[in-house]
């Protein structure tokens, strides 16, 4: 696991997921030219934070969690956001 995946991992836990996936699929853009800038994650996490908010809401949640990361060392971020009653 880098870095870079075991900060998102710990700053995610502000959101009490009850499921956290977090893939780190940088070596696939290799050679991309945003690439240089930051990795490329996909992400899925379940929280019942999420209960009640819009997809928006819920990405702006993901973000205020993750911080500065998302502009220093993020360059792409996928993320699927669900409830428990939605998996």
């Amino acid at each position: 696991m880098s870095d870079i995946t075991k900060l998102l991992e710990q700053r995610l836990q502000t959101l009490n997921p009850l499921q956290l996936h977090i893939t780190d699929d940088s070596a696939a853009h290799a050679g991309h030219a945003g690439a240089k800038s930051g990795g490329h994650f996909d992400l899925l996490i379940v929280a019942a934070a999420f209960a009640g908010k819009s997809r928006l809401q819920r990405q702006r949640m993901v973000y205020d969690a993750v911080g500065d990361l998302a502009q220093l060392r993020i360059h792409a971020l996928s993320m699927r956001t669900l409830t428990p009653e939605e998996i």
